[in-house]
């Protein structure tokens, strides 16, 4: 087994308890696995024949947005503003014609706009509305661009991506539904695995 299998199986396996802690409400685990999975994730995007600056910065800011999300304080803020970098640098990472994705983004907004707008809505205070406004629209530019880069896993991937983001901000501004953190944390992983398989 090469190192880049003996990684990626190591983050898999790190995902998986991660899964295994949100289903469990094992928190205590979560402080170790939820960084785990996605800094084994970075070191498995580094090894690749083709990674570049943009994929690299996508997962740190990923990972440093993982952590604020995960401490006790509120730092619901600075955890958004770390994923945006993150999906600024995602749209570095696709190599897509400019008009190509402005189509795309088009029809990903036009599909966003019904939940976008519930969740907004519920947003108690404008300036936090501003900026999660401004983090949707990024977002679906990310999914726009990898869609437009005919990639169908990275398509996929940053699709799931959206839908983890979507559930965060509907169980915080909503309404918390069943089963929420565990399908949350799921399509995140399995999204962001997605995209690295296809840009490494």
């Amino acid at each position: 087994m090469t190192l880049d299998h003996l990684v990626l199986a190591a983050c898999a396996g790190a995902a998986l308890t991660d899964w295994i802690a949100v289903a469990r409400g094992w928190q205590a685990l979560r402080w170790v696995a939820k960084p785990a999975a996605l800094a084994l994730l970075l070191l498995w995007a580094a090894l690749g024949p083709s990674a570049g600056w943009p994929l690299l910065a996508a997962l740190t800011f990923s990972l440093l947005g993982d952590v604020y999300l995960m401490l006790p304080a509120d730092l619901f803020a600075a955890g958004l503003g770390a994923f945006l970098i993150g999906h600024v640098c995602y749209l570095f990472a696709f190599d897509a014609p400019l008009l190509t994705r402005g189509l795309w983004l088009v029809g990903v907004l036009l599909l966003a706009t019904p939940v976008t707008l519930r969740i907004l809505r519920a947003v108690p205070a404008a300036p936090l509305r501003v900026a999660v406004a401004a983090y949707m629209l990024v977002l679906a530019a990310m999914v726009a661009s990898a869609a437009a880069s005919g990639s169908l896993l990275a398509a996929l991937g940053a699709a799931l991506f959206m839908l983890s983001d979507s559930m965060i901000a509907w169980s915080r501004f909503v309404a918390p539904f069943p089963g929420a953190r565990l399908a949350i944390i799921v399509t995140y992983h399995v999204g962001q695995y997605l995209l690295v398989s296809v840009l490494r």
